[in-house]
């Protein structure tokens, strides 16, 4: 009852990714009980926050680096694997933190050697900011690099 209410409250300030919604999911979907074991966490580096991370890091130097959103390693469950495995790893939410993050993304990329570059952003308008932010960043670099937009839904889905 209290989910059906959530789904009907109205949005705050009308943005689609404040919007309150339970999930719903089969058993089979939410692991039925059963235990695949402890996944190893694939993160490489620390700090992960774009606010916190040096720009000239030494991790950075030959990296795959992955830009991602705060809230998809929490909506998509196969995060580790699929997509900071082998990737130096920086995340931001462009709606909360209220910085424009590409300056600093700029500067990470011209200033070390960025094999290639993935952005995992999240449905919601919101999310726009940091792919923004991204592609403005490997522009201003001058760097020709190999990059890429995933989208996660709210569900957990991967659309594109």
């Amino acid at each position: 009852k209290q989910a059906k209410q959530a789904d009907a409250a109205p949005l705050p300030c009308g943005c689609p990714g404040s919007h309150a919604r339970a999930i719903a999911r089969s058993q089979e979907e939410a692991g039925s009980g059963v235990c695949a074991g402890e996944q190893p966490s694939r993160l490489s580096q620390w700090p992960v926050q774009i606010k916190l991370v040096p720009t000239r890091a030494p991790y950075f130097q030959g990296a795959k680096l992955l830009i991602a959103a705060d809230c998809t390693a929490f909506a998509y469950g196969g995060f580790h694997e699929r997509f900071i495995k082998g990737h130096v790893t920086v995340v931001g939410c462009p709606k909360l933190d209220g910085v424009d993050y590409a300056e600093k993304l700029t500067e990470i990329i011209r200033d070390n050697d960025i094999q290639s570059v993935t952005i995992v952003r999240m449905e919601v308008p919101c999310c726009g900011g940091l792919e923004m932010a991204a592609k403005r960043a490997i522009q201003n670099s001058g760097k020709f690099l190999p990059w890429q937009v995933v989208t996660i839904s709210t569900d957990g889905r991967i659309l594109d």
